[in-house]
């Protein structure tokens, strides 16, 4: 039996909700490589996340990732965040995203994402979160 979105949620107090990627097929191939171990790091741009948003990742904090049409999927706790201009992005990190295998493919995929997603500049800044899977919330049929 799946759990619901409330029930996860009294599970993890002060739990906020995402999804990652920008379409249901981006965020079913993320959520993926997650649960394979794959994908222990994300980023956005740094202006999604005004001063004192609720959706600003905090060290220590579990979240829970959605599917796609908002069933809970995964829980997730932070365990660093810091801010880095794309341009000077981190093989180290980029990598640890799971979605490539070399620093440039890193940067077209993202820059096409940022394109898509309110505008590209190469010395924007991002909001960079690493994280580790705590509970995936997925029944297996």
């Amino acid at each position: 039996m799946t759990m619901g979105l409330q029930e996860v949620l009294a599970r993890y107090p002060g739990a906020q909700t995402f999804k990652f990627g920008d379409s249901a097929e981006l965020s079913a191939e993320l959520l993926a490589l997650v649960r394979a171990g794959q994908k222990t790091a994300t980023c956005g741009a740094l202006r999604d996340y005004p001063d004192g948003s609720p959706e600003t990742p905090v060290v220590g904090r579990r979240d829970v990732a959605l599917e796609w049409d908002g069933r809970p999927a995964l829980v997730i706790e932070t365990v660093d965040v810091s801010v880095c201009r794309f341009c000077d992005m981190s093989e180290d990190f980029a990598l640890a995203e799971g979605e490539n295998e070399t620093l440039e493919g890193w940067r077209t995929d993202h820059r096409l994402y940022f394109e898509r997603n309110g505008g590209f500049d190469p010395e924007m800044e991002l909001l960079c979160e690493r994280f580790r899977l705590i509970e995936d919330l997925a029944v297996e049929g």
